[in-house]
């Protein structure tokens, strides 16, 4: 009997295995977040050690997100061609030696260039995480886990958060360095641990490789305490509309053009609200919402807010998910703006923090669904490159027209977001218990 990759991990379900490689995964995916979250917390003290301006210790921001932009195209590309797991080990080793390697940099001309590296070993990990994680998970269990996976963002940003406002108590020397090494040690625990994940059995099956995609597969099943296929069971692929087209073939064009616009507009008003969080709630002047305690609190609200995503993108769908998520991240920016004290503006903040990452949830649920395995590592590495352009100009966007006020600046964040909720109109599938080709 034929039996597709979906249908056999069916039979044992999410289990031991998938919970292992949750694990495993979201250890690395704890680490990219801080080394992203480090750029709003580093750099007043990287200008303090370097004797340079705010502004332009911000710009080992801007290489890192450079090195984003250009790992995440680069590394799909190639998860696609010569397999995921290969790129796995290579991305997170990289990951590890450069950002330890940061902690060192004698001078800021090498931390530019050792942010750099380090954001293209990130910037490869991200897509490859989401396309292999997809690729072992069941129909039913999918959409749950990959929220979950995203979850551990928050568990970065909670535990760089943490590091800061230590290091500020402690009046550390060069703060910088200890929170870069903070954030490289998930890394190079992750790269040992990553040596256990086997290769994807969808992309050893699109590559010819029946026999190897069979043995993952029992032993994802044996893990799981199920029986292995049965002799007479064939692992067959399922038929891939538009594989051979690309990500805008006639097959996947509009899902393409609304998916990846979906992702710069999410990302240019994330990195747009939280770059200038961070420091301006620490140099205070918003009353009691101020401070490392109160971006603590931020970063513990984006927690229930994957909680609501991993249930919604399995109840209502993904596609509605994504955009309950996204008006109710628009209307935290409104709140902001209309807030008449501090008690408001505490509420918009924990409500932006709250919906943009649960907007994320279902944004990472939802990509690696609607590719098939040749270009999904392909789809999910330009969705994120796509992503890295709307960090690298958000911050541009904020200055453009923060001359005009802080909540002006959020208003049109607001306004981006309820475009990225019309966007997804455009998005013809919905992925819900759906089998993956």
């Amino acid at each position: 009997m034929n039996l597709t990759i979906d249908e056999a991990l069916t039979q044992g379900g999410a289990g031991d295995f998938q919970r292992r490689l949750l694990g495993i995964f979201g250890l690395v995916w704890a680490a990219d977040a801080m080394q992203v979250i480090a750029i709003g917390f580093t750099a007043a003290s990287i200008a303090a050690s370097f004797g340079l301006t705010v502004p332009q210790a911000l710009q080992t921001g801007t290489l890192f997100f450079l090195g984003m932009f250009a790992g995440a195209a680069l590394f799909g590309r190639i998860a696609d061609r010569v397999g995921r797991r290969k790129v796995l080990l290579l991305t997170v080793a990289c990951d590890a030696i450069f950002g330890l390697a940061s902690v060192f940099a004698p001078d800021f001309a090498t931390l530019l260039v050792l942010r750099f590296l380090t954001g293209m070993a990130v910037g490869g990990t991200l897509p490859v995480d989401y396309a292999m994680m997809a690729e072992f998970l069941p129909p039913k269990n999918r959409g749950r886990w990959l929220v979950w996976l995203e979850g551990f963002w928050a568990v970065g940003t909670i535990v760089i958060a943490l590091t800061a406002w230590l290091a500020h108590l402690a009046g550390a020397a060069d703060a910088w360095r200890w929170i870069f090494a903070v954030a490289a040690f998930p890394a190079l625990i992750g790269i040992w641990l990553r040596l256990w994940v086997p290769e994807s059995p969808m992309y050893l099956l699109r590559k010819g490789d029946e026999a190897g995609a069979r043995a993952v597969v029992n032993r994802v099943l044996a893990a799981n305490g199920s029986h292995p296929l049965a002799d007479e069971d064939r692992l067959a692929a399922l038929p891939a509309p538009g594989a051979d087209q690309g990500l805008f073939g006639p097959a996947l064009r509009r899902r393409s053009l609304g998916i990846f616009a979906t992702w710069f507009l999410v990302s240019l008003s994330y990195y747009g609200v939280f770059v200038w969080l961070p420091s301006e709630l620490v140099k205070g002047g918003l009353g009691f919402v101020r401070g490392y305690g109160f971006l603590l609190l931020m970063a513990l609200a984006q927690v229930p807010g994957y909680a609501l995503a991993a249930h919604g993108v399995e109840r209502w769908g993904r596609k509605p998910t994504l955009q309950i998520f996204l008006i109710l991240s628009a209307a935290g920016c409104l709140l902001f703006i209309t807030a008449t004290g501090p008690w408001l503006v505490a509420a918009s903040l924990l409500l932006m923090s709250f919906a943009l990452l649960g907007t994320w949830g279902a944004l990472y649920a939802y990509t690696p669904e609607l590719y098939p395995t040749g270009l999904r590592g392909t789809g999910m590495g330009t969705a994120s490159a796509v992503a890295r352009v709307g960090g690298l100009l958000a911050p541009s966007l904020l200055g453009m027209v923060v001359a005009r006020g802080f909540g002006v600046a959020i208003g049109v964040f607001a306004a981006l977001l309820l475009l990225a909720a019309l966007v997804t109109l455009v998005i013809p599938a919905e992925t819900r218990d759906r089998a993956i080709s």
